[in-house]
C-alpha cells in the first residue's frame, strides 16, 4: 500500500488535538541513552500520531529512534544488508513481509508477551504472508474503492465495469499501481488478481486498453484533491485518500466494486537479530490498546485492524475506517506472482499509459 496525503489528512483531523503532524521524520534521537532504553522503529514517514509516540516514551522511558524508508524494497535491501539487525521493529506491506519471512529476517513472536494480542480483528490474520500468525501484528488495512461525484456523473457506479462507460470519457483518475489497475480488468473478466496464466493476463490487458479514453489522470499523489476540485469525476483511490475526500465532501459516493475488491495489510515484525526486541514488544502492546489503536487509525486513515479499537473510533470517521456491517463483497489480497506474469503486467501497464497519453 502506498502511504498518501498525510498533510491533508492531519489537517482534516486537527480536531483530535494531536500534538504533532508527523511521526518524527527520520529522527535519530537519544543516541546517548542506554541501548536497552531505545526502540529503533523502521517504517514510512507519518505512521503514528505524535501523541502516541510521546506517550509511549513518557510511560516506558524508552526513546524512539524513528527511521524512515520510501519503498518496501528499500526496507528489504537495508534489512538484508544488515543481516536482520539494525532495527527493532519494522512496519511494512504484506507482500514484502512474505519475502522477509522466507529469507529468515524476522523472528517468531512470543505472544505471551502481548497482553493485547486478542484485540486484533481475526479477518486480518492468517493471511498469505504469515498463514500461522507466527511473525506479524497487523497495523492498518486498505481496500481499493471507487469514489465518484454524483453531481457530475450520469450513471450510478456499482463496480469497475462502469468505469468503461462512454459518459465518463476523460473524467476518471486512477492510482499509479499497475497490479491494482490491471487487476480491475481481471476482475471485470471474473479472474483473480493473482493469476499466473499469461493468456488471461493478456486478455485483461486488451480490456484495459479500451478504458484509456476515459482516463484523465494516473498518479498516486493528490487524487483526493482532484476529485474535490472537479478535475475528475470518478476515481480509484487509496483508502487514506478516500477518507480525506469524504471528510471534505460527504456528498461523494464510495463504491465497493461488485466484482470484488483487493485489499492489503500493513504489519509489524521484529527483525531476526533485533538489538532490543523487548522494546518492540512494549511498543506493539502499547498501540494495540483499544483507545490508542483508535487514535492511530484515525490519524493514519486506514482501516482499523484491531476489533477492540472499533468502538472507540469517532462516529464521524467510523464509516471510513471500518468495513460496513454485513459487508459481503468478496475480497482478495494482491500477492506475489511469477516473474513471467509480472513482466506481462508491466508490458500491459506501459501500453495502457501510452494509450492514455500519460
Amino acid at each position: 500500500m502506498k502511504r498518501m496525503g498525510f498533510i491533508a489528512l492531519c489537517l482534516a483531523l486537527s480536531c483530535m488535538s494531536l500534538t504533532g503532524l508527523w511521526a518524527g521524520g527520520s529522527r535519530e534521537r537519544g543516541a546517548s541513552k542506554p541501548l536497552a532504553k531505545q526502540l529503533t522503529l523502521f517504517t514510512w514517514e507519518g505512521m503514528f500520531p505524535q501523541e502516541i509516540l510521546d506517550g509511549f516514551e513518557k510511560e516506558t522511558g524508552i526513546t524512539i529512534n524513528y527511521v524512515n524508508f520510501d519503498f518496501d524494497e528499500t526496507m528489504l535491501t537495508r534489512l538484508e544488508t544488515a543481516g536482520g539487525s539494525g532495527y527493532d521493529l519494522v512496519i511494512a506491506d504484506d507482500y514484502i513481509i512474505e519475502t522477509v519471512i522466507a529469507r529468515g529476517l524476522a523472528q517468531k513472536l512470543d505472544k505471551s508477551r502481548l497482553s493485547n494480542y486478542g484485540n486484533i480483528n481475526p479477518m486480518y490474520q492468517r493471511q498469505f504472508y504469515d498463514p500461522a500468525d507466527e511473525y506479524t501484528i497487523p497495523y492498518g488495512a486498505g481496500v481499493q474503492t471507487i469514489v465518484y461525484d454524483p453531481s457530475r456523473v450520469k450513471i450510478p457506479i456499482k463496480g469497475y465495469a462502469d468505469l468503461w462507460d462512454q459518459s465518463l470519457k476523460d473524467q476518471v483518475g486512477i492510482i499509479e499501481n499497475y497490479r491494482v489497475v490491471n487487476g480491475m480488468a481481471l476482475k471485470v473478466l471474473g479472474q483473480s488478481y493473482n493469476t499466473n496464466n499469461l493468456e488471461t493476463i493478456r486478455a485483461a490487458g486488451g480490456r484495459l486498453l479500451s478504458l484509456a479514453p476515459n482516463i484523465r489522470l494516473i498518479r498516486d499523489d493528490d487524487l483526493e484533491n482532484d476529485i474535490l476540485s472537479g478535475e475528475i469525476s470518478a476515481a480509484v483511490m487509496y483508502t487514506s485518500q478516500v477518507t480525506i475526500a469524504k471528510m471534505e465532501n460527504p456528498g461523494l459516493q464510495v463504491v465497493f466494486p461488485s466484482e470484488g475488491i483487493g485489499f492489503g495489510i500493513m504489519a509489524g515484525f521484529i527483525p531476526s537479530k533485533a538489538a532490543n526486541p523487548d522494546a518492540a514488544y512494549e511498543f506493539l502492546n502499547y498501540i494495540m490498546d483499544p483507545r490508542r489503536g483508535a487514535a492511530c487509525f484515525e490519524f493514519l486513515g486506514y482501516y482499523s485492524t484491531y476489533a477492540a479499537s472499533d468502538p472507540y473510533i469517532s462516529g464521524e470517521y467510523r464509516e471510513f475506517l471500518t468495513l460496513p456491517e454485513g459487508f459481503n463483497i468478496s475480497m482478495e489480497m494482491i500477492q506475489n506472482i511469477s516473474p513471467q506474469a509480472d513482466e506481462e503486467h508491466i508490458l500491459i501497464w506501459t501500453a495502457f499509459k501510452s494509450a492514455s497519453g500519460k
